[in-house]
């Protein structure tokens, strides 16, 4: 081939990889945040489930786990609870022990407990995940 052949090519792909990039740029830009920042005592909705963070604590007796209490339902799912973590620096943490066994259809209060033994500084996210939807409670951050 001729040089000059060869840096036609060149040219059409490289301007083919932009066009591509500026497509693939439009569609992420046009997406919807599919996390959702809520409030203490404020619902929310995720996928079928609605819930409420209540409070969050760690006990006085146990500085290696965090406490929550959550309201939660709308759905009949035994292992919905694996939908909450517990994120901070250096660790996120799934839910230790409840006091509910899931998810009901009738909201339930219950109680979430989390190890926070390896989390790194004082900075917390209570995540729940379902449905391709994501709630999120900022319990404490870094200062």
């Amino acid at each position: 081939m001729r040089t000059r052949t060869l840096l036609l090519l060149a040219i059409v792909c490289g301007l083919a990889i932009l066009i591509a990039g500026g497509i693939q740029l439009l569609r992420l830009g046009n997406q919807e945040s599919s996390s959702t920042l809520l409030a203490m005592g404020q619902p929310g909705k995720a996928g079928d489930v609605t819930v409420t963070l209540i409070s969050s604590s760690v006990p006085s007796t146990d500085r290696s786990t965090l406490v929550t209490t959550v309201t939660l339902g709308g759905a009949d799912d035994a292992d919905g609870l694996d939908g909450f973590t517990l994120v901070g620096p250096g660790k996120v943490a799934s839910v230790t022990s409840s006091t509910c066994a899931g998810i009901t259809i009738a909201p339930v209060e219950c109680e979430l407990t989390f190890a926070t033994d390896d989390m790194q500084g004082t900075s917390r996210q209570l995540i729940f995940r379902r449905a391709d939807e994501q709630l999120r409670w900022v319990l404490a951050a870094d200062k």
